[in-house]
Parts: structure tokens; C-alpha cells; sequence
């Protein structure tokens, strides 16, 4: 598959260079809103094509696929580009700021019959996927608890992404959407939110923590903060055992399987970051017809941007 990424930051440099690790994966174009930019990213990395505009990359008729990598606040413009340029599109998370946008989004794609997918990597993580598997399978027993947490370092001041309101920052919307969408993988859509959290002068929340309920009598206890470099860490109890992820929850090469006093560590492959496992995803889909992926589907999407707007109505936090 022939990609194009669409932004020349952080993330945008992680995922070029992951897929190295992809045999029948390689960055074509690279597009940026200044032909500088684009040209400086497109040498470091080798890329044999620089656009000095977005419409400019989504036209090019060698990409099949575009990656978006963003600010927040412009998937949406980007992912709408893409998407009506008929190019399969990889949109980074969150998808959009609200469910709203993101509803609009999933109606373009189907409407014009194109592959859309948010970039939820963790989901596609192999060590992920083995949890999800053999909890379905009754490894734990039923749910009851989930807990993680991510939090970074700070001191963060505008204008930096994480805590500028205009490129969408705040705490939820790019640490806590991991723990968020991490309940929803094991515990589904929560029938009760709360939510507390400390706010910046510029109005983003900086240290969040919330508490899902669910009518089976399961919980789950998610926190995310810029104030504070936290375990990252994630379990799921059943009524049988549990399962731990170590630090780095949302992306490991594997977990311990606890079943009382008895530990099983399990393993999976894993190499580079693992920003691969989603674009292998995108293309494995891609190649069989699909329009969306079942690791990521578009109703688990939306559902998820729910739950963030929910916590974002109980916070104050507002774009």
C-alpha cells in the first residue's frame, strides 16, 4: 500500500518510521500547509514525494491510503479531505473534538464507499488483542473492575498542544482517551459517568479522573493528567482472576494472567513502537473490501467520543 501522510509532527514521524516494519507498506507523499515543510520531512525520511498543501496529497494518484496526523482540531478538516478524495484514510485520535463530527465523518466515508478508521493503535496491539480473546473466552471470569491511568510529566504552558484549547488540548482528549477506550473494550458503553477534574487558566482540563458504572454492578476508575508523571498502568478483575498490564498499558508486548497467588506472564510479538499494527490493520481491511475494521469498528468509534463528550460536560470542558 502506498501511503500518504498528511502533517510532519511528532507522530507523523513515529508512524513513517514504523512502517519499515511493514514489507508491503511504503510513504509515497507526504503533505504539509507549507512546501517547506513537506520537503524537509519528505528528506528525512526518504519520501520521494512533498506537497506543499493537504488537497494537493489527498489528489496525488499514487496514494491509496492517508494517515492523518494533525492537531487535534483539524482531523476533521483533514479526514473530510481524504475522504472525499475517495483515498482510504487513517484519522489519529481522537477522530474529531465531539461525536457529532465524528458521526459526520463515518457518514462521508460510507457515503462515498471509502475505508475510514480511527488510529486507536492500542487496539490493534497484538498482547491487546490476546487479553480481549481469552477474557472472552472466560479467562477472568465475568468483568467487575477496571482501572488505568495516564499521566505525564509536567509542567505544560501554551503555547504547547496538550494544554492549548484551540489545538484541542486537555488531558481527555490525548492521555484519556486510552483509559477510556480501554473500559470499553472490557466493559462496554458505562450506564453511569462521573467525572472531576482541575482546569487551566486557558480552560482545558489538566488532571482528570473518572468512575464508569454499569448496570452488571462493574466498575471502572480512569484517571489522566499534564501534572504528573503517573504507572500507566491498567487491570482487569473478573470474578476468576485478573490481568495486569504493565507500564506502557496501551501499547505492550504482553501481561501477567493472575489467577490468586498463581502468576502466568504471556507474550506476544511485538517490534519498532507498534504504530504498524494499525496500518497493517488499514491494509488487511483494505484488501479484502472492508470499509471499516472490526478491531476499530465505527459504532465503538462514536462510542467512545460519547463517553469523552459526557466527561467533558461534567468537567467544563468545552471547544
Amino acid at each position: 500500500m502506498r501511503w500518504g501522510i498528511l502533517s510532519t509532527g511528532w507522530i507523523a514521524e513515529q508512524f513513517v518510521t514504523d512502517l519499515q516494519h511493514l514489507p508491503d507498506a511504503e510513504a509515497v507523499a507526504v503533505g504539509s500547509r507549507t512546501p517547506a515543510a513537506a520537503q524537509a520531512f519528505a528528506d528525512r525520511f526518504g519520501i520521494p514525494r512533498a506537497h506543499g498543501s493537504w488537497p494537493a496529497l489527498v489528489e496525488d494518484p499514487l496514494v491509496d491510503a492517508v494517515y492523518i496526523a494533525t492537531p487535534h482540531q483539524a482531523h476533521f478538516e483533514a479526514s473530510m479531505l481524504s475522504l472525499t478524495a475517495g483515498k482510504a484514510t487513517l484519522t489519529e485520535k481522537p477522530v474529531t473534538l465531539d461525536a457529532d463530527h465524528a458521526e459526520k465523518l463515518i457518514e462521508t466515508a460510507r457515503g462515498n464507499d471509502v475505508f475510514f478508521m480511527e488510529a486507536m493503535w492500542m487496539r490493534c496491539i497484538p498482547a491487546i488483542r490476546r487479553a480481549a480473546g481469552m477474557i472472552a473466552d472466560g479467562a477472568i471470569g465475568d468483568v467487575t473492575t477496571v482501572q488505568a491511568d495516564f499521566g505525564l510529566q509536567g509542567p505544560f504552558t501554551e503555547p504547547h498542544r496538550l494544554v492549548t484549547k484551540a489545538l484541542g488540548g486537555g488531558a481527555l482528549l490525548d492521555l484519556g482517551i486510552y483509559p477510556v477506550t480501554f473500559a470499553h473494550l472490557f466493559l462496554g458503553v458505562p450506564q453511569w459517568i462521573q467525572a472531576w477534574a482541575g482546569l487551566t487558566e486557558g480552560g482545558v482540563d489538566d488532571n482528570t479522573g473518572m468512575v464508569f458504572g454499569y448496570e452488571s454492578g462493574a466498575l471502572a476508575m480512569l484517571a489522566c493528567s499534564l501534572t504528573g508523571d503517573t504507572p500507566r498502568t491498567a487491570t482487569i478483575t473478573g470474578t476468576l482472576g485478573r490481568i495486569e498490564f504493565g507500564r506502557g498499558f496501551f501499547n505492550p508486548q504482553g501481561f501477567t494472567l493472575w489467577h490468586g497467588e498463581d502468576a502466568e506472564e504471556v507474550g506476544q510479538p511485538f517490534a519498532g513502537k507498534g504504530y504498524h499494527f494499525e496500518a497493517a490493520e488499514v491494509q488487511r481491511c483494505v484488501g479484502e473490501g472492508l470499509l471499516e475494521s472490526p478491531l476499530i469498528p465505527h459504532v465503538e468509534t462514536l462510542a467512545v467520543m460519547r463517553t469523552l463528550d459526557a466527561v467533558r460536560s461534567k468537567i467544563g470542558v468545552v471547544y
